[in-house]
């Protein structure tokens, strides 16, 4: 029996605040609610679009906060909604209007990887979850599947969706040494004690709300925000001689580094947009230096995109502990032998990650460079005769060299699709190695930080299947081929709070079971409440 007296559902779209972005990714969109709409026809139900196709724009996407508020002055608050995502979209254009509706949301994503659908669910729910809103979530390649339509029937039924979290244990539940315990302990309390700074190029990149962390929260783990300018990061670019940008070049070619470059700036890599994300990693560098940060992040998505060439080289860069030499204008090398931790997108949670992990590591004996990824898609592969759902992480920038098969010699650097990055500038692509690896994501839960944390292993995968992986996907950009033990593909999308997931290197299967556990010990120590999601004891 269903609860529902209306007959029609309505259902909202949040996109892109980028035209372009939003003219290819509506193709996806109509093709979802098409599917969407025969499934739903199934159990009585029809589509009511919040919001209409607008010829002008030839999309219909919520395309900014002020016309999400409008859209939601319209629809019935007590009424079910679903908002159904095809497209990475900007959680702030319909966050305003869910903090208010008081039916039952269900979020929605088609399940491939062309059009980011995944990814933008998955922060619209981080962003949820942070702002205290209830919600259900969906997925599917067709929405016919057995699992979609049970989990969908449940949500007409009752106006929720019981979630599987039996892949998820507490933090007591871990076996750990005294000696690891008390080693650990020390590290939280000594990184409390020293304190850090978190240069922030503006806050709110692309409508986060989840990536934005409270003061109050940083400040309890020892950590204060530097709040930094976009416009201040290119004032110092303009001040970077070009010989020292040729230099950084030089040192990246020197190492083997491939750059696809050509002579169309409007849908080519060239030489000059190379050039000048050398010299946003100069300006960076010297711009933590100044103000003693420990951590940066960069917008860029919004402002510094139509100034200059896109920060994900630079990113990628300032991961790496080998990069290129950087000085400041007394000849002094900055950060000389070390990584300066980027988080992409300012995601503040992944900064936190970031930071801590790399300092941990590095009392580990560990490799530091750590990096987030999206959660892009995934599909089931054959791994030594036997079927594993393979993800792919996948992200713009922020990828170190030290990640990648061949380091910088496996590197190469690819335009950025013109539809995100009119100023063009490249990626630091490159596919990650095989090994086993540390996975985190802090997230924001009942006004307090809290972690989710397992291990996991990167696969080696066929070339032609990379690359169809890739085609499938976004193909300038990093990726890895991950594989979490003991979490099934439902259950991780079922439970994962954010978009971001941050991944470490460690040196064995041991090894990243006994540094998952340490990580474990430090976040506790800080108060961040964790959980275990998969195979770890």
């Amino acid at each position: 029996m269903m609860m529902y007296e209306t007959k029609k559902i309505p259902v909202v779209a949040s996109g892109d605040l980028r035209l372009d972005a939003n003219r290819v990714g509506w193709g996806y969109q109509e093709k979802m609610e098409q599917q969407l709409a025969i499934t739903l026809a199934e159990f009585g139900y029809e589509i009511e679009r919040g919001h209409g196709y607008d010829p002008l724009k030839q999309h219909g996407f919520i395309d900014s906060q002020k016309m999400g508020i409008e859209v939601f002055k319209k629809i019935d608050p007590n009424l079910p909604i679903i908002v159904a995502e095809s497209v990475w979209q900007y959680t702030h254009h319909v966050l305003p209007g869910l903090m208010t509706h008081k039916g039952p949301i269900l979020t929605l994503a088609n399940w491939e990887g062309m059009s980011s659908g995944l990814v933008g669910m998955l922060n619209l729910n981080g962003s949820l979850t942070k702002a205290e809103v209830d919600y259900s979530t969906l997925w599917s390649k067709d929405f016919q599947d057995d699992f979609f339509k049970e989990k969908l029937k449940e949500w007409l039924s009752t106006g929720t969706i019981q979630k599987d979290d039996s892949h998820v244990s507490t933090f007591d539940s871990l076996d750990i040494s005294d000696a690891a315990r008390k080693s650990a302990e020390a590290f939280a309390l000594d990184f409390v004690k020293n304190k850090a700074i978190m240069g922030v190029f503006d806050e709110g990149c692309m409508g986060m709300f989840n990536a934005i962390v409270p003061d109050r929260l940083l400040h309890r783990l020892g950590i204060f925000k530097e709040r930094l300018s976009q416009s201040a990061l290119y004032a110092e670019m303009m001040d970077v001689d070009q010989s020292e940008a040729q230099q950084v070049l030089d040192w990246l070619l020197g190492r083997g580094m491939g750059f696809n470059w050509g002579t169309d700036p409007e849908v080519d890599l060239t030489v000059e947009q190379t050039l000048e994300q050398c010299k946003m990693y100069i300006a960076a560098v010297r711009i933590a230096d100044q103000y003693g940060c420990d951590t940066i992040g960069i917008q860029y998505q919004q402002g510094l995109k139509d100034l200059v060439a896109a920060s994900d080289l630079a990113e990628g860069l300032l991961n790496n502990t080998d990069r290129p030499p950087v000085f400041d204008r007394k000849g002094r090398e900055l950060y000389a032998k070390s990584l300066i931790p980027h988080f992409n997108e300012v995601d503040e949670c992944a900064g936190i990650d970031a930071l801590i992990t790399t300092k941990l590591w590095d009392r580990l004996g560990l490799p530091p460079e750590t990096t987030l990824h999206d959660i892009r898609w995934g599909e089931e592969y054959m791994i030594n005769g036997r079927m594993e759902f393979v993800w792919v992480f996948l992200i713009s920038g922020a990828a170190p060299p030290a990640h990648f098969i061949g380091g910088y010699s496996g590197a190469s650097s690819e335009r950025q699709p013109p539809m995100y990055f009119k100023k063009g500038g490249g990626s630091l692509k490159g596919i990650s190695r095989p090994g086993h690896i540390v996975w985190s994501r802090i997230y924001i839960e009942d006004d307090s930080l809290k972690c989710d944390l397992g291990v996991g292993e990167v696969v080696t995968l066929p070339e032609e299947e990379t690359q169809r992986r890739w085609e499938n996907t976004t193909p300038a950009w990093p990726i890895m081929h991950a594989v979490l033990p003991g979490i099934s593909k439902d259950q991780m999308m079922g439970r994962h709070k954010a978009n971001h997931i941050q991944v470490v290197y460690a040196e064995s299967k041991k090894w990243a079971i006994e540094a998952a556990k340490s990580k474990a010990v430090v976040f506790n120590s800080f108060g961040i409440e964790t959980f275990v999601c998969g195979e770890l004891n």
